[in-house]
């Protein structure tokens, strides 16, 4: 795959760091993580559930951070001193590691459950009802009504 070096665009601009930091981590696909592997799921029409395996993690070896619009997920074992075993081979792995998921507006995290290994992140937007999109009633030009002002009309006679 080819590299790019977007080193010397960054001199010549002001104000667009995260472009290019975004393009950087485009470009060099290498680093991006693949361990624990997860699935994104559409539960409902505005809900979403993170499905994340991390066999041999406990919650207590877990946490889960949510700042601003970024999901943060770290795992890290413990050493368990207590069990005086000599392994033989290590399939699974027991390395940390830290998954983050960028979270689209008004996306909330509703819940997490760890369960056969796998932790489920449930997430639901929510749109404010300020935000939601209102029909708006069109007059037409013709029943253009005088303003009505309430009370008696005296008649004159």
């Amino acid at each position: 795959m080819r590299q790019f070096d977007l080193a010397p665009l960054y001199r010549s601009t002001v104000g667009f760091d995260r472009l290019f930091s975004a393009l950087d981590q485009f470009v060099s696909a290498d680093a991006v993580p693949t361990y624990p592997p997860y699935n994104i799921e559409r539960t409902g029409e505005n809900a979403y559930r993170i499905t994340v395996a991390v066999a041999g993690f406990t919650e207590s070896d877990l946490a889960i951070e949510v700042k601003e619009n970024a999901l943060t997920l770290k795992g890290e074992r413990k050493p368990d001193n207590s069990r005086k075993v000599e392994v033989l081979h290590q399939g699974i792995a027991a390395r940390g590691f830290e998954r983050r998921f960028q979270l689209a507006d008004y996306v909330q995290v509703t819940g997490a459950a760890l369960e056969n290994g796998l932790l489920h992140i449930d997430l639901v937007r929510e749109i404010p009802e300020a935000k939601k999109p209102r029909q708006i009633q069109i007059a037409t030009s013709g029943a253009v009504k005088a303003p009505v002002i309430e009370g008696a009309v005296q008649q004159a006679a």
